[in-house]
């Protein structure tokens, strides 16, 4: 702060309000939620990179699915023990991890894909078009019957189930009842390594995983994350969505392997479809003074995404872990995250920046809405 030039002058003169940028340096509190998507998920690593490094951020709690859930968690690891230098070192080990392991998530490798293509992606591959006609042939049960599982190792490495229970930022993580076929959100006490698998149990290629004697699946089948938690466990008003699964795909799939791809994709994205939805309808109704402000949010939504940047890599490069892609990933995430922040940091705690009708209602419907 400049000092008066003269010491003379009547004390009023030096009690000068605070600088808006001095205001602009405030924490603002807001919650993330972490869609899953295999090795896309290497795209949030990127944006929450870039999101630490911003001081002006301050997270309330942080819901994850499947590989939004291991974000998360690494997350909620690298900031109790170091804050949000330790956050960012603990994602960028984790990730070295798994492209150091190289073939966790499939038996496919890059020098595969470009034999066939120049891009990251497996679905020409003569291999993968069989791998997938094998696993819906034969069962985890059968083709795995010790139930091994690569990704255990990687998340006790780079996960402290103690550091998720006690985090000051509340992690929920989500997966799927077999039995009921609901979303059950994993929080505090209940955390743990079984939980995160649970989350990012596919089961076409993972045997259920069972925690209390409950059998769990992938929880992008009931929430891709779930956004209710956030809701009724976090004070925050402001949730940012990180997206990484496109609601929409140009063109036709006519071959078998894109129509199971694209419908998996559809599957994942149906729960967070509907809660956006009804999020945007109650605020709606809350800023009409139709519902009591006092017992219902008014939230304001936000979004970082790139969908043409990701537009090239389909289904078949979730299963992509080599360094190169999960690079680039990371690349394409930071400077999502940069052009958000650009534009819309100010907004934060002020005003929505998603506009859920046009990103999460089809054409038709916005014309019957408007109509």
């Amino acid at each position: 702060m400049l000092q008066p030039e003269d010491d003379k002058e009547p004390p009023v003169q030096t009690e000068a309000k605070p600088r808006p940028s001095a205001q602009a340096e405030v924490p603002r509190a807001i919650d993330l939620a972490l869609q899953g998507g295999g090795s896309h998920g290497a795209f949030t690593w990127g944006v929450l990179d870039r999101l630490l490094e911003d001081e002006t951020l301050d997270y309330s709690g942080i819901s994850g699915t499947s590989a939004g859930a291991l974000n998360a968690a690494v997350f909620a690891t690298g900031w109790h023990a170091g804050g949000r230098e330790g956050a960012r070192q603990a994602l960028a080990d984790f990730w070295r991890d798994v492209s150091v392991g190289g073939q966790i998530f499939s038996p496919f490798s890059l020098t595969q894909a470009h034999a066939i293509t120049d891009n990251f992606n497996f679905d020409r591959l003569p291999s993968y078009q069989w791998l997938n006609s094998f696993l819906r042939a034969f069962s985890p049960y059968e083709f795995n019957p010790l139930n091994l599982n690569p990704l255990r190792e990687v998340a006790r490495r780079h996960v402290k189930e103690e550091a998720l229970r006690d985090c000051s930022v509340p992690i929920f993580v989500t997966a799927t009842s077999v039995h009921s076929g609901q979303a059950r959100v994993f929080t505090g006490k209940e955390l743990s390594i079984d939980a995160l698998l649970a989350s990012a149990c596919l089961p076409f290629i993972f045997q259920a995983v069972e925690i209390d004697g409950e059998p769990y699946w992938d929880g992008g089948y009931t929430g891709n994350p779930a956004i209710y938690p956030l809701i009724y466990r976090s004070d925050a008003l402001d949730i940012l969505l990180v997206k990484i699964n496109p609601l929409q795909r140009e063109g036709k799939p006519t071959r078998s392997v894109e129509i199971i791809d694209r419908l998996s994709e559809i599957t994942f994205n149906a729960s967070l479809v509907a809660e956006m939805r009804a999020i945007a309808f109650v605020s709606r109704l809350v800023r009409e003074g139709r519902l009591d402000p006092g017992r219902y949010k008014d939230l304001r939504l936000h979004m970082i995404a790139d969908d043409d940047g990701l537009a090239p890599y389909n289904a078949s490069s979730k299963f992509n872990t080599d360094a190169s892609f999960l690079e680039e990933l990371f690349n394409l995430g930071r400077k999502a995250a940069e052009r958000w922040l650009k534009k819309h940091r100010d907004d934060i705690g002020v005003r929505s920046t998603l506009d859920v009708e046009k990103t999460f209602l089809s054409r038709m419907e916005r014309q019957r809405r408007g109509a």
